[in-house]
């Protein structure tokens, strides 16, 4: 009833959107990787967010209407890329392969440029859209993320925003739906199952990216923001949470991580990719390898950089 009558003070529903009401809660954890640290207060406004991630259907009809080309389809520029031969700088996207075997924690093994991949052709070569048009779309650079949200009127959410939409409303749980990965045996979201990279134990062709809204949605109604794939958010990357000063008297509010990638190195000028902060993991976390399925996680990624694994959502602020 509370969220009926806020809805209805704030106008009508964006199209396929969730209220969130504005709150304080407890970002961040102490307990895993220590990028998450340290756990302390926020207060965020309430803010509207996509109930899915965008999918490949949303994104066609963004560029059918204005002939967009994305990142991954583009001739790479050399002038930012010092150094590089210039057969590598041909229009293409990291690609996800399963080895048979692995030999250390070399990502090469698993991690492909594929030239011609792209969210047209999510594997590259022949690959198409049949049968994905509900699946998140990928191979999606920050930029693209951002072309479509200035397209539609809408933003990309902070890091603090996409934490509070994706905890559902248990800001103690260590996921988006409870304490246990997996209640009763029971998935709750597309994460690897098996040993990864290796193993795998998802049948055939339900082993990548699924259908959005097919495992449970959050306390808010939210379907996956953890797993399927990890999403952008507009924050730069930061080693660690920052914290007020201790003069100061109040929370943040409202965090965003600056307005500069403070993972810049001076001492290497002629290499200035900034990274953002992604969220919610995706079908490739496993316990073995990656336990970024949780609300507080947290990875870093250059703004050029698409693969097969990461898409985004938007959001829209009523100030």
């Amino acid at each position: 009833m509370t969220l009926a009558i806020e809805e209805t003070s704030l106008g009508r529903q964006p199209n396929g959107m969730v209220w969130i009401p504005g709150r304080t809660y407890l970002m961040g954890s102490n307990r895993h990787y220590p990028e998450e640290a340290p756990a302390h207060p926020v207060y965020v406004d309430g803010f509207w967010i996509d109930e899915v991630p965008i999918t490949n259907r949303r994104f066609k009809e963004f560029v059918d209407a204005t002939k967009y080309v994305t990142f991954a389809e583009t001739v790479p520029d050399l002038r930012q890329y010092p150094g590089a031969l210039p057969e590598m700088l041909r229009p293409g996207s990291l690609v996800f392969h399963q080895p048979k075997r692995v030999n250390g924690p070399d990502i090469s093994q698993w991690w492909t440029l594929k030239f011609g991949a792209n969210w047209r052709r999510p594997f590259g070569g022949l690959s198409d859209l049949r049968g994905k048009l509900d699946h998140p779309v990928v191979h999606v650079a920050y930029c693209d993320a951002k072309a479509f949200t200035d397209w539609a009127g809408l933003d990309l959410p902070t890091e603090a925003e996409w934490e509070l939409a994706a905890r559902g409303g248990l800001d103690d749980a260590e996921f988006a739906w409870g304490n246990e990965l997996m209640p009763g045996g029971i998935a709750m979201a597309n994460t690897w199952q098996g040993v990864f990279p290796t193993q795998t134990t998802k049948r055939s062709g339900q082993d990548r990216t699924s259908p959005v809204r097919t495992f449970p949605p959050n306390g808010y109604g939210l379907y996956d923001m953890i797993g399927n794939v990890w999403e952008w958010t507009s924050d730069y990357w930061s080693a660690r949470h920052s914290l007020p000063s201790a003069r100061s008297c109040c929370l943040p509010e409202n965090p965003r991580n600056g307005d500069v990638d403070a993972s810049y190195d001076p001492r290497q000028p002629d290499i200035r990719i900034a990274r953002r902060v992604l969220k919610g993991g995706s079908h490739l976390c496993a316990p073995n390898y990656c336990r970024r399925y949780r609300p507080s996680a947290r990875h870093a990624e250059p703004e050029d950089t698409s693969t097969s694994h990461v898409g985004f959502r938007c959001v829209k602020r009523i100030s």
